[in-house]
């Protein structure tokens, strides 16, 4: 069945959201705020429906109109990009309304603006299709590939080595001995990752163990191991960092002692620390402790890091009243209990950042029962694609 729907909003994920006539809720990939537009109901629902766009009868002024060809999650591609930070705002504002969270501070963290071009680590898959090799990322729901011979996501030095790998890989998938074919195909998949100091990496499969990536965040330097999260948009990825450095400087007076917790290689508790600061660092991962040792002896930072847990380890993990907690988990957010642990603690500040405004939200609320959420700032980490990065700052309550 096909109907006309006004788009009133496009929510988080970048669908577009309407209502039919007889009040249910429709989602419509593809659709913006201000349009009217013909859909296909693919999916129904008692309280709403998913639809496909058959047609823009009213476009959006922010438009820009028909004949591109994004790649897959690149669901703002046909959308002006200030349009995009309009409506990712407007979500993370939603969210916090909708946990009932009040801010004294909101905004955005300014970056340099790099629409396209900006990811320094992507993946792509690769299978046989019709007979024949593709490569590039998987559409959903079906799980297709759609190939890509140009990322317009990817940065231009990957692109400009994209022909080369693409060739590499075809060929070890078509020629040569059997094993060796069979054995690529058992992969699946080519990480490519590039930095200013490193160059195009390239692996398929698991990464290497004896590869890492040489990173520079606020004149600090970083060694990363291959299969190691970094942020993807360094522009972007420097602004976080500066605002989290800016923040816990106008305090250290107060909580010069760092917690960073979820710390990965370091880079949020090495960045704010001095020569003489209490840094302390708690992942899970061994690989990526390793790594922070290592990045603090390198920039003069006196650490002790730990690869724990944190969620089965909150007994072991000491915050005192000159602590300032940083948090960076997963898009999970944080394990259970630990947010009520900290709304516990005695840390006069947290900082939260986070890569899901839902989890991130669903903490706060939590850790709103000891603290006052002084700041949300965000940044527009992923250009044209659904997400973004938030960071909120909570002062612990009187």
């Amino acid at each position: 069945m096909t109907s006309t729907v006004y788009i009133a909003k496009n929510v988080y994920g970048g669908d577009g959201l309407g209502r039919l006539g007889d009040g249910r809720v429709v989602f419509v990939p593809g659709a913006f705020a201000g349009e009217n537009v013909k859909a296909e109901i693919v999916d129904e629902r008692r309280r709403f429906v998913k639809a496909r766009l058959v047609e823009v009868v009213e476009p959006s002024p922010a438009r820009l109109g028909e004949g591109r060809e994004p790649i897959p999650g690149m669901v703002y591609a046909n959308l002006r990009y200030e349009a995009e930070l309009d409506a990712k705002e407007s979500q993370l504002k939603e969210f916090l309304d909708r946990a009932r969270l009040d801010c004294a501070s909101f905004g955005r963290i300014a970056c340099e603006k790099r629409e396209l071009n900006y990811r320094n680590k992507v993946v792509y898959h690769f299978a046989r299709q019709r007979g024949q090799w593709v490569l590039g990322y998987r559409v959903e729901p079906d799980h297709e590939i759609m190939d890509v011979a140009e990322d317009p996501l990817a940065c231009r030095e990957i692109n400009a080595k994209l022909p080369e790998i693409r060739a590499n890989v075809m060929r070890l998938l078509t020629q040569g001995a059997e094993a060796v074919r069979r054995d690529t195909e058992r992969k699946g998949n080519v990480t490519i990752r590039f930095s200013p100091k490193s160059g195009v990496k390239w692996w398929l499969g698991d990464a290497p163990q004896d590869i890492s990536i040489k990173e520079v965040t606020c004149g600090k330097a970083f060694d990363v191991p291959a299969d190691g999260f970094y942020q993807v948009n360094p522009a972007a990825g420097e602004s976080l960092v500066a605002a989290v450095v800016a923040e816990y400087a106008k305090g250290a007076d107060v909580a010069p002692h760092i917690l960073d917790l979820y710390c990965g290689v370091g880079v949020f508790g090495i960045c704010c620390a001095k020569a003489d600061t209490r840094l302390v660092g708690v992942e899970s991962g061994r690989r990526a402790i390793d790594f922070a040792k290592r990045n603090a002896a390198a920039n003069g930072v006196k650490g002790a890091f730990f690869a724990e847990q944190v969620g089965r380890n909150m007994r072991r993990i000491k915050i005192g009243l000159q602590t300032t907690v940083i948090l960076d988990p997963p898009r999970g957010g944080l394990e259970p209990r630990v947010p009520e642990w900290l709304a516990q603690s005695r840390a006069p500040r947290i900082f939260y950042v986070s890569c899901d405004p839902a989890t991130l939200t669903r903490d706060l609320r939590i850790m709103s029962r000891g603290y006052e959420l002084e700041a949300v700032r965000w940044v527009d980490m992923f250009p044209r694609t659904a997400r973004f990065e938030t960071f909120a700052v909570l002062r612990r309550k009187a």
